[in-house]
């Protein structure tokens, strides 16, 4: 059965992004070698709408946003931490929304949501970092034995 939804940010600066969500967004992780984190997200929900081509939204086109319960002062919490907003809060009808700029110079979207979740998902604990074969190379992803449950 799905247990949850991996996401990915491709981009030119991977070290960089890596060390941006890991300090400035604090997300726990682990360590899968050589460098690649997997990081865990407190929860997810996920959307379907419908194209929309005059604004570039194609259909099988994939969007990543973050939200949070209070973005004024999530915002204030960020900045303090260095990350840099490319502008104001504005309401967007199904929120208030932002956006911030992370390495490999693309913005990512930051939203206090107006509607309620029905549930809320178990936080993830901590990941403790799981090493992998030495042999893994830096650009292919590292292979990792699944864990016995």
């Amino acid at each position: 059965m799905i247990q949850g939804v991996h996401t990915m940010f491709y981009t030119s600066e991977p070290d960089a992004l890596r060390a941006f969500l890991r300090d400035k967004l604090q997300f726990p992780f682990t360590d899968v070698g050589e460098g690649w984190l997997i990081f865990d997200l407190p929860e997810a929900d996920m959307g379907c709408h419908p194209e929309d081509l005059d604004h570039g939204a194609r259909s099988g086109m994939q969007h990543v946003s973050f939200y949070c319960d209070n973005i004024e002062k999530t915002v204030a919490e960020l900045k303090s931490r260095g990350v840099e907003f490319t502008g104001s809060i504005e309401d967007h009808g199904y929120g208030l929304v932002t956006y911030f700029r992370v390495p490999g110079n693309f913005v990512v979207q930051l939203y206090e949501p107006r509607y309620t979740k029905k549930a809320k998902t178990k936080k993830p604990q901590k990941a403790k970092p799981r090493k992998v074969a030495a042999s893994a190379s830096r650009n292919s992803r590292p292979k990792v034995k699944a864990k016995k449950k």
